[in-house]
């Protein structure tokens, strides 16, 4: 005969797993906390404009990497990846109103504030989420939002870095290396230029307050946009002919032949040339990863603008006095 007692007690005991294997299960299945991005929080000491902007800049990331999660890649670290990319967006504009060594400062502890969120949970993709979505921003020929001199400090960090892949490392070691050209305020590389008429110039021997250096393609549709903004505005053949600004439009690649049949579309009073023996390519003057690309130097050469959106270049240009 079976005892009722025992048999309430496994059936108790079976009811037990059950409902623990039930909220397991639950557990296992229920999504990952969703947070906003945290706001900086200033403290009350400072009061300056240039201070609050600077402690911003310094401490933008601290809270949000101080955050969790784990395997959702909707999310990074609890907050949803266009979130995320919305900030890294809106901090790059924040970085253009600080110095440069505040913003590179600002790139460096950003980088050193992932690490050790990675660090801290192996399991979680952040690492590679921030790398890669500060590459697209900062780095991609496309993003309206590139910024080299800001990009340098954080791809030099990542080649370093034992949380990169080997296999990459070496490309991250090459971005570094190259995004240290022509940094802002640095002196551009000099290099020879020769017009169709077989004139020779060079880029430091050009006199003028302002230089935009313009590396352009014969039928480049981005190209053709670029000299047609510029000859729109009222005052560049003013500025031009007052030594205000010089435009020097380059050529870089090998069909002299294709540049030679187009180089009537360039305005006459721009130095218009190619580059004898393609130096700026053989020996890496410039890191011209894709055409147009635009740099603004001052009246020494010192650059501005290092292959910038043309949405901060002809406006600058625009303005000049």
């Amino acid at each position: 005969m079976r005892n009722p007692t025992k048999i309430l007690l496994i059936a108790a005991a079976l009811l037990l797993l059950f409902s623990c294997g039930q909220r397991k299960k639950r557990q296992a299945e229920e999504p990952e906390p969703v947070r906003a991005f945290p706001t900086v929080e200033i403290p009350s000491i400072y009061t300056e404009a240039e201070d609050i902007l600077a402690y911003r800049t310094e401490h933008y990331w601290d809270a949000y990497f101080a955050g969790t999660g784990k395997t959702d890649t909707s999310l990074v670290l609890g907050v949803p990846k266009l979130e995320v990319e919305q900030a890294l967006a809106n901090y790059i504009g924040m970085l253009d109103y600080v110095p440069l060594d505040k913003a590179q400062y600002g790139m460096q502890k950003m980088f050193l504030n992932l690490e050790s969120a990675q660090r801290r949970d192996t399991s979680n993709h952040v690492y590679l989420a921030i790398t890669d979505m500060v590459s697209k921003y900062l780095y991609d020929p496309n993003s309206p939002l590139r910024n080299e001199d800001y990009y340098q400090p954080f791809v030099a960090a990542m080649s370093q870095s034992d949380l990169t892949p080997d296999n990459i490392k070496a490309a991250y070691g090459y971005q570094a290396f190259v995004t240290g050209l022509n940094r802002r305020g640095t002196v551009a590389a000099d290099f020879a230029g020769r017009s169709l008429d077989g004139k020779n110039f060079t880029l430091h021997g050009i006199k003028a307050d302002y230089t935009l250096l313009f590396f352009s393609n014969p039928g480049c549709h981005a190209c053709k946009e670029i000299i047609e903004n510029l000859i729109s505005m009222p005052n560049l053949d003013g500025m031009i002919e007052s030594g205000k600004l010089a435009v020097v439009n380059i050529y870089i690649d090998e069909d002299l032949e294709a540049w030679k049949q187009y180089e009537y579309n360039y305005p006459r009073n721009w130095y218009n040339g190619y580059n004898p023996g393609q130096t700026i390519r053989n020996e890496q003057l410039y890191d011209v990863r894709a055409i147009p690309s635009l740099y603004l130097l001052d009246k020494d050469k010192k650059v501005i603008f290092k292959d910038a959106p043309v949405e901060k270049v002809l406006p600058f240009i625009e303005n000049l006095k």
